[in-house]
């Protein structure tokens, strides 16, 4: 119970500092990421807030996981939920400023992909699933055959084009996100020493079959 206790509060820190993360690179107003650019494209099309689009754009691609094959964790969920509702929470605090100089809002769009590395080593450490974004690029490269690389550049394309055509923001800050947040998930995690290629995360059918075990047994003594 105490282990597990750890995690979801390492899950929920992930999530909160991922809001942050991305109302910071919103409030710079030099463009976003790719999906950042869809779910601003989104919330701008059907009137949503940020943080609903979000959500609703995160369930979305969750249910296509799930019919694609992959292994969906609590923290999966929790990702498309607790994310888009920190969001509306911080943007609606009015907490992080919005900036008139240019190298302000630089600073700010640093500081925030910042926030986001740390944030992606809390929730993934966490051990309970991966965002459904990163369960589409896995599901796809299994199904096409085809180097993640490939898929994940070929995804983030569609997004990016997709929430552009929407009225997502796009700037020099997209160029340097897309080129630069990578970066800072690997220095992240080389400061807390994390190889996510040793994460064993946990899984809700492995949880299923725990609770049918344990019942199952009980029932039949």
């Amino acid at each position: 119970m105490k282990s597990a206790l750890i995690r979801i509060a390492r899950a929920m820190i992930g999530y909160f500092l991922y809001g942050v993360g991305i109302v910071f690179t919103i409030n710079a107003q030099l463009g976003l990421a790719p999906w950042g650019v869809f779910h601003q494209g989104f919330s701008n099309k059907f009137g949503v807030t940020m943080g609903t689009a979000v959500q609703v754009v995160g369930a979305a691609i969750l249910i296509l996981d799930f019919f694609l094959g992959e292994r969906i964790g609590w923290g999966t969920i929790g990702n498309v939920y607790f994310i888009g509702t920190f969001i509306d929470i911080v943007t609606n605090l009015g907490v992080v400023p919005v900036f008139d100089n240019i190298y302000l809002r630089f600073l700010q769009m640093i500081v925030g992909m910042m926030i986001m590395s740390f944030a992606t080593y809390f929730y993934l450490s966490a051990q309970l699933g991966a965002g459904p974004r990163d369960g589409l690029m896995v599901a796809l490269t299994k199904r096409t055959n085809k180097p993640v690389g490939l898929i994940r550049s070929a995804i983030e394309i569609t997004a990016l084009t997709t929430g552009y055509l929407m009225g997502g923001l796009v700037g020099w800050g997209t160029l340097i996100m897309s080129l630069g947040f990578g970066y800072f998930i690997q220095t992240t995690f080389k400061i807390f020493k994390f190889d996510v290629r040793q994460v064993v995360h946990r899984y809700l059918d492995q949880d299923v079959a725990y609770l049918r075990a344990r019942f199952g047994n009980s029932e039949s003594k």
